[in-house]
């Protein structure tokens, strides 16, 4: 096991000289798992949600949250934060007791004294982050709801990019292909369902599935993989990474990606991929930062404000104008013009 063997971290290809990766293991509860820290920002905590997730391998545990945790990095750089980015990992095994794990993986947080401030990602639900804030101060998201403004800050991108694409924001004759109705597909598909004129969707749970049709029912439920193949003006990935890659790209019949799922391309190239395809792609840590900054408003200001939190959101618009233009001048992929910009403010972090 990678915990015992001591696997050198910085050989992964995910390594990008972060600045703290910490193995999780307790025997007693089963927890296993990691705290990864990219960057932080002077003396600002980095942020980043937990995920409890059944990972094949422990290799593959951490390799996610390197992946994740730099991701943050360069979502909070071009969001206008000043904090780093980092992810916690649970590596979700049979036979476990998940309170009993989430104390362990809790104490390992308290102990990092407030330099980690993390919440819920996929796995964690809201009566686990109610547990999570008993056991912890260092915990957000109980006031903001981070999935509705992950979706506001969709929303404000899908204007800018059917502006782009069509020459109108509007959403009245536009349609949508939505893949993943966790808590960010599911509050995507509540502000947009009444605008759009249709709308497919995918998920492996089909219980969810049949759940929000009976509550959507103008919404036409496909198979997971044949959401790719729908004729959709919008494809929205807000499952989990790498469903943008060299055998799902060449199957989209769409123009413009926007979706919530982090670290939707496999791989750097695959933007040029959809650049080549004339398909626009919107990167995703620019166009998700909406949870991310309602929570760190929440950290950063005692009174709750719905209405402060919305006019930050309403900041990504323009952040994404810049990268589309910048693209469109260069020829280069989205995905690339975000990772330079985003480079040159971390670069800024220690």
């Amino acid at each position: 096991m990678l915990m015992k063997n001591l696997f050198p971290v910085e050989k992964l290809k995910e390594f990008d000289d972060h600045k703290c990766v910490i193995p999780l293991l307790d025997a007693k509860s089963g927890l296993r798992g990691f705290i990864a820290i990219h960057r932080s920002h002077l003396q600002n905590p980095s942020f980043g949600a937990t995920r409890f997730w059944p990972y094949n391998t422990e290799i593959e545990a951490l390799q996610d949250a390197l992946k994740l945790s730099r991701a943050m990095s360069y979502k909070a750089a071009l969001a206008g934060l000043k904090h780093g980015g980092a992810k916690g990992i649970i590596w979700a095994q049979k036979h476990q007791e998940k309170n009993q794990v989430l104390e362990a993986y809790l104490q390992r947080v308290n102990l990092l004294g407030g330099n980690f401030i993390t919440g819920a990602d996929i796995g964690i639900s809201p009566e686990n982050l109610l547990l999570m804030r008993r056991k912890s101060p260092y915990i957000v998201g109980l006031k903001a709801d981070a999935p509705k403004f992950t979706a506001l800050g969709l929303y404000y991108s899908l204007q800018v990019c059917l502006k782009e694409v069509f020459g109108t924001e509007d959403l009245k004759e536009r349609t949508f292909a939505i893949q993943g109705l966790g808590k960010i597909g599911t509050s995507l598909l509540e502000m947009i369902y009444r605008q759009s004129r249709q709308i497919w969707v995918a998920d492996v749970d089909q219980k969810r599935v049949a759940l929000l049709k009976k509550q959507f029912p103008r919404i036409k439920a496909v198979a997971p993989n044949e959401i790719y193949l729908q004729k959709a003006d919008v494809f929205s990935p807000c499952a989990l990474a790498g469903v943008l890659n060299n055998k799902t790209i060449p199957r989209l019949r769409c123009q413009i990606v926007v979706g919530g799922a982090n670290n939707q391309l496999a791989d750097p190239r695959a933007g040029e991929q959809l650049r080549k395809q004339e398909i626009l792609y919107s990167p995703d840590y620019v166009v998700n930062a909406g949870g991310l900054i309602s929570v760190v408003d929440e950290f950063e200001n005692k009174k709750y404000s719905s209405r402060r939190i919305a006019a930050k959101v309403f900041k990504i618009r323009q952040k994404l104008k810049e990268i589309i233009n910048e693209s469109k001048k260069r020829r280069e992929a989205t995905n690339l013009i975000a990772d330079e910009m985003a480079q040159k403010v971390v670069e800024s972090f220690v």
